[in-house]
């Protein structure tokens, strides 16, 4: 297990978004796909300026071409901000629309597929791999819009199954994870590919700017943690203090209440119980 892998993203763009690496790409997307790809291009070619947004926490994905064809968009997803299905929704239209924008004809449009690979879990169900699809609600067999479909990837749901390490996606997955010192050995075992990707790993983690920048990654990453729970432990403050306001306001209103039913004077209730004019004559 490295001390960088390929969960921490700088380090993912720069593997597999490099000039050279293309045959890690393919291998990797044809275990998740099932196809077969005889041509790949990159359609951002890697550079230290666009890692350099991850110092700030940017989004940092993958896009490539396959087949002259097919838009593959990739990215690794490490914290939950609960909003993956809308955000990768809303970034796969936005591929469309780029397609549609350039004056094609409708059906001239690519198809695109999106793959998240999350460091967290996401559904309730047990597969670790998902794969949607458009249905109509009525005919569930009927797949009604095929230009469009995403893969959810959930490592910790991976770390946790039996996965067969004959298949070529449970090795890509246990070589991504860097988790299990026995999966990684199999899978390096079972595809020489990976053997190759390896060296790359440790020739990417040993250029300076590169481990700089992801350093810089997961400090970001810790920053993070540390702002949400302070955030969160002053929000249970906060909480706590607004209750107890909150509660003796409303013991206020309800003496209030009672004192007027009393004939008592509004002058007075003001006095006793702090409320303003307008909030007694409401009650």
């Amino acid at each position: 297990m490295s001390e960088f892998n390929l969960k921490n993203d700088i380090i993912f763009t720069a593997f597999f978004a490099r000039k050279g690496n293309e045959e890690f790409l393919i291998d990797f997307l044809q275990s998740i796909l099932k196809i077969e790809i005889k041509k790949i291009k990159i359609r951002e070619e890697v550079n230290l300026e666009k890692l350099s947004v991850g110092e700030k926490g940017g989004r940092l994905d993958i896009q490539a071409e396959l087949n002259e064809g097919t838009i593959v968009n990739i990215e690794m997803q490490m914290k939950n901000l609960h909003n993956i299905e809308n955000r990768t929704t809303l970034y796969g239209a936005k591929v469309l629309a780029r397609e549609e924008a350039r004056g094609k004809n409708y059906n001239d449009i690519k198809n695109v597929i999106m793959i998240n690979i999350l460091n967290y879990e996401l559904t309730e169900f047990e597969e670790y791999v998902s794969e949607t699809v458009v249905v109509l609600d009525k005919h569930r067999e009927y797949e009604i819009i095929k230009g469009m479909k995403w893969y959810f990837i959930e490592l910790p749901k991976f770390r946790k199954a039996h996965p067969n390490m004959d298949e070529k996606l449970n090795q890509w997955l246990a070589f991504i994870d860097d988790n299990d010192r026995g999966k990684i050995k199999m899978a390096e075992k079972k595809n020489k590919t990976l053997e190759k990707a390896r060296k790359e790993i440790t020739y990417l983690t040993g250029d300076e700017e590169i481990r700089r920048l992801a350093e810089l990654r997961e400090k970001w990453e810790m920053d993070w943690n540390s702002s949400m729970d302070y955030s969160k432990r002053e929000g249970i403050k906060e909480g706590k203090k607004e209750g107890i306001k909150e509660g003796a306001k409303e013991k206020n209103l309800e003496n209030a209440k009672k004192m007027k039913e009393e004939k008592i004077p509004t002058e007075t209730i003001m006095r006793i119980t702090g409320l303003t004019k307008e909030e007694i004559e409401k009650l």
